[in-house]
C-alpha cells in the first residue's frame, strides 16, 4: 500500500513534455481561448438583442454557449499562467474547485441538450400545444435543473475527494479533471458508487432520452409532409452533431481515470486539449451556420461591420 503524504501543493506533470515550446503553446492557447470567447459571445449577443430569437430553442442555445464560455474559463486562464511559469503547481483545494466547476458545467451540457431535444419534440410533434407546454416558467425550470442538479452531484464527489488520503502529488494531466482520483491512496466506496450514479444520471440517461426523443421525432416527421421533414432536419441536425462530438470526448475523459493504462503523456495532453477545445469552438459555428434565423442575423451583423470598416478606410 502506498504511503500517505501530507500534500499542500500539487504538481502538473505535463510540463516536461512541452517546456521547449511553451511560448508557442501559450500563443496558440491564447488565440484559441480568444476565439472561443469571441465566437460564443457574438451568438449570445445576437440572441440577446433580437426579440424574434427570444424563443425556447434559442434560449437553450444561448445557455449552451454560455456554458461553453464558463467551462473554458475554468481551464484556460490557469493553463495560460502555467505556460509562462517555471513551476506548474496548484493547491489541492484549488484543484478540487476547478474539478467541481469543470464537471458541473460539462454535465449540465447533457441536460441542456436533453431540454433542447424535448423542445424540438414538442415543436414538431405537438405544434398546437407548444405555447402551452413550453412557457417561460417551463424553460426557467429546465435551465435551473440543468445547472443545479450537476452541481449537487459533483459537490458530493468533490467533498468526498477533499476528505480522501493522498499518496501522490503529481497530477497526470494539464488541469484538475478525473486525474485527481489517481492521487488518492484508495478510492473510497462513496466516490466509486456516487461516481457511477452521477455518470448514469448526468450523461447516460440524458443521452438515452435524447436518442429516444430524436428517433420518435424523425419517425413522426418522416410520415409527415416535406415542410415538417425540412424543419426537423434544420433544427435537429445541429443538436445531434453537438451531442455526437461531445459524447465522444466525454467517454474518453471518463475512461482515462477509470481505466488505469499507461498512455503516453503527449497522447493524454492532446486528447485532453480536444475535450476543452473542440466543443466550445464547434458550438457557435454549428449554431451560427446551421440555424437559419441566427445565420441571417449573423450575416447582417458581418455586413454592417464590413461596410463600416470600408467607409472608414475610404474616408
Amino acid at each position: 500500500m502506498d504511503e500517505e503524504l501530507n500534500v499542500t501543493h500539487l504538481t502538473l506533470d505535463w510540463y516536461t513534455e512541452v517546456n521547449k515550446y511553451r511560448y508557442v503553446f501559450f500563443f496558440i492557447m491564447f488565440i484559441l481561448y480568444s476565439l472561443i470567447i469571441c465566437t460564443n459571445s457574438i451568438i449570445l449577443y445576437l440572441i440577446w438583442i433580437h426579440k424574434n430569437l427570444h424563443e425556447p430553442m434559442y434560449i437553450f442555445i444561448a445557455a449552451l454557449l454560455l456554458n461553453s464560455v464558463l467551462y473554458s474559463t475554468t481551464v484556460y486562464p490557469k493553463l495560460l499562467i502555467d505556460f509562462l511559469s517555471e513551476k506548474q503547481v496548484t493547491t489541492y483545494s484549488a484543484c478540487l474547485f476547478q474539478f467541481f466547476m469543470f464537471y458541473t458545467l460539462v454535465c449540465s451540457e447533457f441536460l441542456l441538450l436533453a431540454a433542447m431535444a424535448y423542445d424540438r419534440y414538442v415543436a414538431i410533434c405537438k405544434p398546437l400545444e407548444y405555447q402551452t407546454i413550453m412557457r417561460k416558467t417551463t424553460v426557467s425550470i429546465f435551465l435551473v435543473v440543468a445547472w443545479l442538479v450537476p452541481a449537487c452531484h459533483v459537490a458530493v464527489l468533490a467533498i468526498a475527494s477533499a476528505e480522501a488520503k493522498l499518496c501522490d502529488s503529481n497530477i497526470k494531466g494539464i488541469f484538475c479533471n478525473n486525474a485527481v482520483y489517481t492521487l488518492q491512496c484508495e478510492r473510497s466506496r462513496l466516490i466509486t458508487i456516487f461516481g457511477v450514479v452521477a455518470l448514469v444520471d448526468l450523461s447516460i440517461l440524458p443521452m438515452l432520452f435524447i436518442v429516444f426523443t430524436y428517433t420518435k421525432l424523425f419517425i413522426v416527421s418522416h410520415r409527415s409532409c416535406k415542410e415538417i421533414r425540412k424543419k426537423a432536419a434544420e433544427t435537429c441536425l445541429p443538436h445531434l452533431l453537438v451531442l455526437i462530438s461531445y459524447s465522444a470526448f466525454f467517454v474518453y475523459d471518463v475512461s482515462i481515470a477509470r481505466v488505469k493504462s499507461d498512455f503516453p503523456k503527449t497522447t493524454r495532453i492532446i486528447m485532453t486539449l480536444q475535450i476543452m477545445l473542440y466543443q466550445p469552438l464547434l458550438n457557435p459555428f454549428i449554431y451560427g451556420l446551421k440555424m437559419k434565423e441566427i445565420s441571417k442575423h449573423l450575416n447582417k451583423l458581418l455586413s454592417q461591420q464590413i461596410s463600416s470598416y470600408l467607409s472608414m478606410f475610404l474616408c
